[in-house]
């Protein structure tokens, strides 16, 4: 039987890096947020509906995430509409990874709003991914275009750090690769051991 485990963390607290460790190890990998980068793209699922519920979004048969945010901002009532549309054309795609990695002893998924989203519930082990705040905030400010507004925004709409941490089964601290490194590699060998 597969174990399915999930991978989140805050903005900017190193879980995309973490993530490729994990596929360093021989781990297959979905990642939530390339999911929604292909439903948004042309010919991608979501676009139809985004469409229809936000026409100015659309540009050359995408959705186009800066008008997105824009439009967002403007009226934050439209974050349930959106969230209706892609949340179950991302749950299909993730079933579908599963499906095709079913012979995988694990199989991990990185998902930013894993508790937000109640993700837990069919997952089998949490991770979360971590480092002190102003550490965070240096990796974030330091990402092109984004602005200190952009960040709190985004914190707004996540769960804090602490209460992550104090959900998830193992806590990983991002501060230094080399210790993520470790950490990683201990959490498989205790998993390999209860999960033969």
């Amino acid at each position: 039987m597969t174990c399915l485990i999930g991978l989140t963390g805050s903005i900017g607290m190193g879980k995309s890096t973490t993530a490729q460790m994990f596929a360093d190890e021989g781990l297959p990998v979905w990642d939530a947020d390339h999911a929604v980068h292909r439903l948004y793209a042309k010919g991608g699922r979501a676009v139809p509906a985004v469409a229809d519920a936000m026409p100015d979004a659309i540009v050359d048969g995408a959705v186009c995430r800066n008008r997105l945010k824009a439009i967002l901002k403007a009226d934050p009532s439209l974050y349930a509409v959106l969230e209706g549309i892609v949340h179950p054309l991302v749950a299909r795609d993730r079933e579908d990874f599963l499906a095709a990695h079913r012979a995988s002893p694990f199989v991990l998924f990185d998902i930013p709003l894993l508790f937000e989203t109640g993700a837990e519930a069919w997952l089998d082990v949490t991770i979360c991914v971590t480092a002190p705040p102003a550490v965070q905030k240096s990796r974030v400010l330091s990402r092109p275009g984004m602005t200190e507004e952009q960040f709190q925004s985004i914190l707004s709409r996540q769960m804090p750090d602490s209460e992550k941490r104090s959900r998830a089964d193992y806590v990983i601290e991002t501060l230094t690769l080399d210790a993520a490194r470790a950490s990683v590699r201990s959490i498989l060998e205790e998993l390999r051991e209860t999960h033969a």
